[in-house]
This record gives structure tokens, C-alpha cells and sequence, in this order.
């Protein structure tokens, strides 16, 4: 999932979960109960977060940001959910599964419990439905390609093929989804997690928008209210694990910006901030919570059209930036594209400058000092840093290589959209994988890939990436890092820094909030600890003791 992050005053971090466990497990596993029951004094089961105030697309095909996603934790669930803590595939709605011997065709048994808030049931046709919805090309959906695992879908997506009924995607009957693969895919279940993988309630699948009428959903929670300024969701007493959910009520105060965000956290309405946060603003700094995270900044060369996609000059463009001056100031200088995880091989990154190898390689590539290459526009988003990095590479890239650069700044609110035109050369984003898996940031750089902004087309990466599906284990994990190596050599990426998670909240009072590689917090699990004052002694609330107190 890609996301712009603002992060300010960060000084250390925590350590990265772990791998997901493996996944060929043929019955479905104990639900583990995160929510046990404990003693309580006074019931506290409201909460309010510090949300930020942007155009919050409830249609989860369409959607793609990151609070989008924290937003989905509450209001859908798919056959599987995220572990507060590890991230790693918990049961959602499928109670039991199971796998073909050549581990291509999975069978979920759907909860007889599973309903959404109105009661209605939700069955196997409301994922089938919901999933070939998603590939429609008409749809054109951000996460369109996540499912090209699956026999079928890519080519029902790109147009190839018409007829739904060629998609592997099977409803047996109410409780049993059969899923065919193209070859066995050691991340399926965890990319199940991914809110692209929820059903739809039949009523909901032909709405232009969600957001005019009352939104049918079979999360923990559903939307009560949707103002500009709060979202409030109400526990969903229809989920067929309420009696886990420990929260009746959330409310998402829609900030403005992080000044907003401050104030309702020192005034002890916020007892969460989810993202931007003017940090010298905060009266009270216990609540930061700094996390390493599965994410990397990142800027990239479009390689489509000529001369840029001759991969000796993105080479020449890599080698003359000063790299140590670009990534000056980070916390987490990142000289490859993926952060790396436990079991996944040491790959060499982008960190050399060298000038007259970069003029060498522009001039075999028929270049020389520059000569012929038409104007490179560099699309940045309004950020200090953004105008930083871009500074150095309109110096380097015209003064070293002889290149014509152009700076073009886009709005925010319209940056990532612009992305997806053909108008310019280089842009930047950051990305957050969907799960802990190398694959998420590596599908995004196949040839069909609904989030291949840079238009990469590389037949030897297609091998690499084709050959992983057919692995396991070290091998696999051999085989992406070989596809990343590619990447890297062949200049399409330039990475820049990896990104900690930053949270503003009160794990002293919440409980059930873990930080986790993907910055993913699910709503279910969030509850208020009890406190016992001794007797005689009057507790004051955290947030309204002052300085010193």
C-alpha cells in the first residue's frame, strides 16, 4: 500500500517483527482470544483517535492510503485478519481450510456465524462477487494485480477474458470458497489480511459511492456517523466475535493538521494520534511510540518510452548523484529498496557516486556529455524535502551528464493521482507492504502491475519473479532478492530512507495497541486497561494532571 508520511522529531527506534509462520497448515488454527477477560472497576469502552482530515474513500477497491486502511480494520474482514502484534494471518471469517496436494487450490469453510451488522449472513458468492467486482477493468482498482496469483485473474482484468466464470474463484455453496492458483504462492494467506480481499454485501457492490448511504459491513464495527469533522463507529453486535471486542464506541476526530492533533491529545480527548502531530506542540511526551517499520521512501525512474528505458542511462543517473548528501538527516539511510526481514539475503545497494562512469555509460548508450536526451521532469510533491532531494538531482544530473531537468511541484492532495500520467521522468512515493513479505514490494515492478508507476518492463525480472512462485523458503527468498538486485542495477530505483512508524498514544491506559512492522493497530483488539486507586485515594485521569504533578 503506498502512503506519503510526515514524520517530525524522531530519535529512536524499535525492533522489526518477524516473518510470517508457515502456511500450509490443513486445519484451521486455535482463534487465539487477545481480548481475555479481565477485572474490571469501571467499564471504559469509548475511544477517541486523532484522525487525519482528508477525503476518506470508504469503497475499499477503490482505496488506497494508509489511514484508509487502519479505518478498514474496523468496518470489514476478510478470510483472515492481522495479528495485532506479528502481523502474521489470524482466522477472520473462514473457520477452516484446506490445501491441494500441488498446493494450487485452497477450500475455505466460511463461519456459520459470519454476518454483517444488519444480520444478514455473509456467504461465499459475497466474496466471489466482491473479488471479480475488484478486477473488472472498468474499475480500474489500485490493488487489481494483488490478485493475479489467482488462475485467471490477470486476464480477466486486462480485458483478455470476458467471462468471469474462467476466474478461479469458486462458490460452492453459502459456506465453501474454492480459490485456484496459478502456481503455489507461499504469502497467500497472509496477503488475505489486505482489505482488497473482503467480501461485499450484494446491496453495496453497484453503489457509485459509499458514502451518501448507510455502509453494510461485516467488520467488529460500522460507521454510525460520517461528518467532515468525526467518523463515529459502533461496535457491531451482529460480529460473530463480539464478545471480544471490548469497544462500544470510536470516534475519528478528523485533524486538520498536527497543531489540531496536539491539542486534543493534551486536553486528554485524543488518547490516540494516527499520523501528523506537531510534535513541539505535545505538553505530555509519554504516549510516542517510535517503531521500525516495513516501508521504504523512494523515488524512480519511468522506463516506457525512450531514451529512458535503456537502463545504461537510469545507470549514469544513479551513479552521478551524491548520495551521501541526499540521504543526509534520515534516521534509516536506505541503499536498497526493501527493508530487510529475517531469512531474506544481504543485497548490495545504490550508495556509489562515480562520475565519469556515469558519462561513459550515457555516451555507449549513443549520449555523450548529455547530447540528444530530451527534457527530464522530476515530479515532486510541495515538501521541504521533496524541494531538497530534487535540488540535488537537477544539480548533479545537469551539471555532471550535461541532462536537461525540469521541476515540476504537484499539490499533495493531488500528487499520487498525478503519478499515473505519462508527463514526466522521475517521481517519488513512499510504500508500506501490505504484509511482511519481500513480494509486496516487488510485485508492484512487474510489467502489469496496477501499482507499476514506473511502467517497468524487464524480461529477465518477469523470470525471476515468475520463478519465486514455484519456491519455498531460502530459495525463494535467494530468487527475490536476485529480483531486487536487478532492480537496483538496472537503475529503476532510487531508494532514499527507510521509515519509522510514528504514533502518539496512551499504552498505559489502551491496551491491545502493539507496535508492528506494517503500522497496522486492528480496531478489535483496542481496549481500556482498569486501574484499582487504593482506597481513599481519588485518581485524577492522566491527561489532566499538569506538568510536574
Amino acid at each position: 500500500m503506498y502512503k506519503i508520511i510526515t514524520l517530525v522529531g524522531i530519535v529512536a527506534l524499535m525492533g522489526c517483527g518477524s516473518l510470517p509462520q508457515s502456511l500450509y497448515s490443513q486445519e484451521a488454527l486455535e482463534e487465539p482470544n487477545f481480548a481475555s477477560p479481565r477485572p474490571r472497576v469501571k467499564v471504559r469502552d469509548a475511544l477517541t483517535v486523532a484522525f487525519p482530515q482528508s477525503d476518506i474513500e470508504l469503497d475499499f477497491r477503490k482505496a488506497f492510503l494508509t489511514h484508509e486502511a487502519q479505518l478498514f480494520t474496523g468496518l470489514y474482514e476478510g478470510l483472515f485478519s492481522y495479528h495485532p502484534f506479528t502481523m502474521e494471518p489470524v482466522p477472520g471469517v473462514a473457520a477452516a481450510w484446506s490445501v491441494s496436494e500441488d498446493r494450487k487450490e485452497w477450500t475455505f469453510t466460511l463461519r456459520k456465524t459470519a454476518k454483517y451488522w444488519n444480520g444478514d449472513p455473509v456467504t461465499a458468492e459475497h466474496f466471489r462477487s466482491a473479488w471479480l467486482s475488484l478486477l473488472h477493468p472498468a474499475k480500474n482498482a489500485p490493488y487489481a494485480s494483488l490478485f493475479d496469483i489467482i488462475e485467471g485473474a490477470r486476464a480477466y482484468r486486462l480485458g483478455e477474458i470476458r467471462d468471469p466464470n474462467k476466474v478461479g474463484v469458486i462458490a460452492k455453496d453459502d459456506e465453501t470458497l474454492i480459490v485456484r492458483l496459478t502456481a503455489p504462492a507461499a504469502f497467500f494467506r497472509s496477503m488475505l489480511c489486505h482489505h482488497a480481499f473482503s467480501p461485499i454485501h450484494p446491496s453495496m457492490r453497484t453503489k457509485k459511492s459509499w458514502t451518501q448511504e448507510p455502509l453494510i459491513s461485516n467488520g467488529p464495527f460500522y460507521i454510525k456517523e460520517n461528518k467532515p469533522t468525526r467518523i463515529t463507529l459502533l461496535k457491531n453486535d451482529a460480529y460473530w466475535d463480539a464478545k471480544n471486542v471490548a469497544l462500544s464506541r470510536i470516534t475519528l476526530k478528523l485533524v486538520k493538521d498536527g497543531d489540531e492533533a496536539a491539542a486534543s491529545w493534551n486536553s486528554g480527548e485524543a488518547r490516540w494520534i494516527y499520523r501528523d502531530v506537531t510534535m513541539a506542540n505535545l505538553t505530555d511526551l509519554s504516549g510516542i511510540m517510535v517503531n521500525s517499520m516495513f516501508s521504504t521512501h523512494y523515488y524512480f525512474i519511468r522506463s516506457q518510452a525512450k531514451p529512458w528505458n535503456d537502463y545504461r542511462i537510469r545507470q549514469a543517473l544513479l551513479l552521478a548523484l551524491p548520495w551521501d548528501q541526499v540521504r543526509q538527516g534520515y534516521t534509516l539511510p536506505a541503499k536498497t529498496l526493501i527493508n530487510p526481514l529475517p531469512g531474506y539475503p544481504h543485497v548490495e545497494g545504490v550508495e556509489t557516486t562515480d562520475i565519469e562512469k556515469a558519462r561513459q555509460l550515457l555516451a555507449e548508450a549513443g549520449y555523450p556529455n548529455g547530447h540528444g536526451l530530451p527534457l527530464l521532469v522530476i515530479k515532486l510533491n510541495p515538501s521541504f524535502e521533496a524541494a531538497r532531494i530534487g535540488a540535488f538531482m537537477q544539480k548533479a544530473w545537469t551539471e555532471n551528464l550535461g541532462v536537461p531537468v525540469k521541476i515540476e511541484v504537484v499539490p499533495f492532495n493531488q500528487y499520487e493521482e498525478s503519478l499515473k500520467q505519462d508527463n514526466y521522468s522521475v517521481g517519488g512515493t513512499t510504500w508500506i507492504g501490505d504484509f511482511a513479505d519481500p513480494y509486496t514490494f516487488l510485485e508492484m515492478w512487474r510489467r502489469d502491475s496496477t501499482m507499476n508507476y514506473a511502467q517497468y518492463n524487464d524480461a529477465d525480472y518477469e523470470t525471476l519473479m515468475d520463478r519465486s512462485m514455484l519456491e519455498e523458503g531460502g530459495r525463494r527468498m535467494e530468487t527475490l532478492a536476485a529480483a531486487e538486485r536487478l532492480l537496483l542495477d538496472r537503475g529503476a530505483v532510487l531508494p532514499i530512507a527507510y521509515n519509522p512508524a510514528l504514533n502518539i498514544v496512551d499504552t498505559d491506559e489502551i491496551d491491545g495497541w502493539y507496535p508492528n512492522v506494517l503500522d497496522i493497530h486492528p480496531f478489535k483488539y483496542l481496549s481500556f486497561k482498569t486501574f484499582k486507586p487504593l482506597p481513599g485515594v481519588a485518581s485524577l485521569p492522566k491527561r489532566a494532571r499538569g506538568p510536574g504533578t
